[in-house]
């Protein structure tokens, strides 16, 4: 099995790069999230691969983390997805996003990417819901954005404050994000994952 392949970008064609690895260039698939990170023409990346066999074919997919990678073997263990709508679910949310949209039973998200209808989606979450918390997506997030002054209540718990930091690394805006988590009640009482799940709840509306 290829691990992951380590050498110069190449060349970048649709959701294709080749990336050098001694003597040869390996095609490798990968999501729009991918393509946004990837360092310019000649430069190092280390990509982190799946690599499928087929009787009529050999394909490699690629990801910047193991972590999206596994993501990527989880979503194409789910009846009805295969490489392809994976892939599609990669680029149309970013991984945490939908790691988020899986753990909240956020259907009509999931459904927005191509190919991926509301049974599927439901399925997926299904499928998936309990074999990943939101605790594992703040500590991906490492706490919060390094520099920003997130307002936070000085009597918030540390579960809140966690919360904020988690939505402002998702996109929210850092008021969106601590007037969401200041509805919540009862958060001295809660972990990071119910204060996250219970805001995203609000801002869902």
């Amino acid at each position: 099995m290829i691990s992951y392949v380590k050498g110069p970008v190449m060349s970048v064609e649709g959701d294709t790069i080749v990336v050098e690895a001694g003597p040869v260039g390996l095609a490798i698939h990968v999501p729009l999230s991918v393509l946004d990170q990837l360092p310019g023409i000649g430069q190092q990346v280390t990509v982190y691969t799946y690599f499928q066999v087929k009787e009529d074919a050999l394909s490699l997919y690629g990801f910047l983390t193991r972590q999206d990678r596994d993501m990527f073997r989880q979503l194409i263990g789910v009846s009805g997805i295969g490489p392809k709508a994976a892939l599609g679910l990669l680029s149309a949310l970013r991984p945490d996003d939908l790691r988020l949209a899986i753990i909240t039973g956020d259907s009509k998200a999931i459904s927005k990417a191509p190919g991926i209808g509301a049974k599927t989606a439901q399925r997926l979450i299904l499928d998936l819901k309990d074999k990943m918390s939101a605790q594992d997506v703040l500590e991906r997030m490492g706490g919060g954005l390094p520099g920003e002054e997130i307002p936070v209540s000085q009597t918030a718990g540390e579960s809140a404050r966690e919360a904020v930091q988690a939505l402002v690394a998702l996109g929210y805006t850092a008021s969106e994000a601590s007037r969401a988590v200041g509805k919540v009640e009862g958060t001295q009482d809660m972990t990071a994952e119910q204060v996250l799940k219970a805001s995203l709840r609000f801002l869902a509306f």
